[in-house]
């Protein structure tokens, strides 16, 4: 992970998002996945400050490690992507579009959200030695 910055901000906001289709139905083939993770990056090109790790699906969920700034809302992100691939697949894919009926998307509701970040234990030791001034050194100079 590395740091990124802003004009007035540095950060390190790392997130780990896993969404699955509505249903739990089975659509994402090989075939969908090309065209699901090609929709995916092209969304995110058009917003220069998220920045997509890793990205992967099953038949029936999305996997995505996703950088963005403090700024903006990781659910606004999520809710973009499920809204514009859902249409898509479904003007794409035939199948998609009969297997949902007139249902506006493809997606559950909701989803699943975890951040990444620095080892727990590394985070406990910094917090607990938050306050703590150091101990200056002697100086010893070289005079006898």
């Amino acid at each position: 992970m590395r740091i990124r910055s802003l004009a007035h901000t540095r950060y390190q906001h790392q997130f780990h998002i896993v969404w699955g289709t509505k249903y739990r139905r089975r659509f994402i083939i090989p075939a969908v996945k090309v065209e699901l993770v090609r929709m995916i990056f092209d969304f995110i090109k058009t917003q220069p400050e998220l920045h997509i790790e890793t990205l992967n699906t099953d038949y029936d969920h999305i996997h995505m490690q996703i950088e963005m700034p403090p700024s903006i809302l990781e659910s606004s992100v999520v809710q973009r992507i499920k809204w514009i691939t859902s249409i898509k697949l479904k003007k794409k894919f035939g199948f998609i579009n009969k297997m949902y009926l007139k249902r506006q998307s493809v997606w559950s509701a909701g989803y699943f959200s975890s951040t990444i970040g620095l080892n727990e234990e590394q985070i406990k030791e910094y917090i607990q030695h938050q306050g703590r001034k150091d101990k200056p050194a002697q100086v010893k100079l070289g005079f006898s």
